[in-house]
């Protein structure tokens, strides 16, 4: 303050003009000039009326309010909004969403890619209480990184909310009836926590769900269809169908289950598979129930034209794979049919797709089911062995350790028991020492009938 006072008394005001003028131009000369921003605004309601009489609603703005709200946070911000939905479901019973937003005038930042990204919330006109408020909400960033915005930031927010809604609906489960479906909520509560099968091939299985739906760009630059098919196979009672509702719990995707006694042609299976949206799960289960078994002393000729010509008539003029299929069948679906809809070019109809099928017995299936491309990972169900028991352990009676595991453990390593009859044995009763005594009776008489079987297969022989 006293340095100022004497420069304006010491100094002329032309000199002291002259260095403000001087100090201005080495901050312009040399400050970082300010950055230009950029504005993307997304309004709730496009333009215009749409053909239903209503305004076009803008998907991107509801999928940027379902993003947004998993990053707001409600300790930041002095004013927010709270919405919560009833959604109604078949049957009477309803489920309720609840959404956090910025109230109007409210902003929050995101980081994207390194890139920070300002979200305002605006609500203009309504005010006259004749016209319609009209929401928006206002995308800011610096104009250098426009690319990054509209190619790459815009569309993680589409997926993000497409993943989020997947995540919180409630899923279904559809069933064919002639060439439509009919949708049930699907409430199954098995997830691969509760699932009692090989902990390393429970593991593989989640793994490869993992990465098949993270490559939707690789099958598209290798030229495939975006679609993983599973065979599940093993003894009956060992968890085929609860895998099944597992798979679906974990990726979230609607299970579509196809009895193939109901579709009567090919047109009809065709129309089926075009009816069934992306991120969705085709089930076939008993496979080898589906289709008359081809006999294996037949020529081996015929078997291979299944895999690779589906003409009417062989080289020889005997009749074809396709030909004998259609005459054992029992209506106008055939198996080339089939093969057509997983593997041939109706099965680009849609994206993201899991196709499973089930069988007690793998032998019996044709070899053209079984190739990669079809079912491309094969899972075997086996018997209960002693971590697929800790699991039901764990599942019915909360316990991890007992007493009595060291014998069972002896006990499962001997015989053959399916997961479903060591859950029987563990619900008869609701004490821990109760339940686990009876599986260990249960598994004694198992044993013993296996070594009576064993010693009158040697008597015999």
């Amino acid at each position: 303050m006293l340095a100022r006072g004497m420069a304006r008394e010491l100094l002329p005001e032309e000199l002291r003009a002259a260095v403000r003028w001087g100090a201005a131009f080495v901050r312009s000369r040399y400050s970082a000039p300010k950055k230009e921003r950029h504005t993307i605004v997304i309004r709730r309601v496009l333009g215009g009326i749409s053909l239903g009489g209503g305004y076009n609603e803008n998907d991107l703005f509801d999928a940027a309010l379902t993003y947004l709200a998993t990053k707001i946070n409600p300790q930041s911000m002095s004013r927010l909004c709270l919405s919560r939905t009833r959604n109604k479901e078949p049957g009477g019973s309803a489920s309720w969403s609840t959404l956090l937003s910025m109230e109007n005038g409210g902003s929050t930042a995101d980081t994207f890619q390194g890139v920070e990204f300002r979200w305002t919330s605006i609500e203009n006109g309504g005010n006259d209480g004749k016209s319609r408020a009209q929401e928006s909400l206002e995308l800011s960033f610096d104009a250098e990184h426009t690319e990054t915005a509209l190619d790459k930031y815009v569309p993680f927010i589409m997926s993000t909310a497409e993943d989020l809604r997947l995540r919180d609906r409630a899923l279904k489960i559809f069933l064919n009836e002639s060439s439509s479906w009919r949708g049930i909520n699907h409430h199954h509560p098995a997830t691969f926590d509760t699932l009692a099968m090989d902990p390393a091939m429970k593991q593989a299985v989640m793994a490869d769900l993992d990465r098949f739906l993270k490559r939707k760009e690789y099958y598209r630059r290798i030229g495939k269809a975006w679609k993983r098919g599973y065979l599940l196979y093993g003894p009956p009672g060992t968890g085929k169908s609860s895998l099944v509702a597992a798979m679906a719990n974990y990726l979230r995707f609607n299970l579509y289950d196809l009895d193939l006694s109901g579709v009567y042609d090919n047109s009809c299976l065709q129309r089926l598979l075009m009816d069934m949206p992306n991120k969705s799960i085709l089930v076939i289960e008993d496979i080898d129930c589906s289709f008359d078994t081809m006999s294996r002393e037949k020529d081996g000729k015929l078997r291979q034209a299944a895999d690779t010509d589906y003409t009417d008539t062989d080289e020889d003029g005997d009749v074809g794979a396709r030909g004998y299929f259609q005459g054992r069948e029992r209506n106008k679906m055939t198996l080339s049919g089939l093969l057509n809809v997983i593997d041939g070019l109706w099965s680009t109809t849609g994206e993201e797709r899991i196709i499973v099928f089930t069988t007690n017995y793998k032998d019996r299936l044709d070899r053209a089911l079984l190739r990669p491309g079809r079912m491309d990972m094969h899972v075997y169900m086996g018997h209960c062995g002693w971590e697929a028991f800790r699991t039901l352990a764990r599942n019915y009676h909360l316990v991890d350790d007992h007493a009595l595991f060291p014998e069972i453990q002896q006990l499962l390593a001997a015989v053959e028991v399916t997961p479903a009859e060591v859950s029987e044995m563990l619900l008869r009763s609701e004490d821990v020492d109760a339940a686990l005594r009876v599986l260990m009776e249960f598994l004694k008489a198992r044993r013993s009938k296996t070594n009576d079987k064993q010693n009158d297969g040697i008597i015999t022989g």
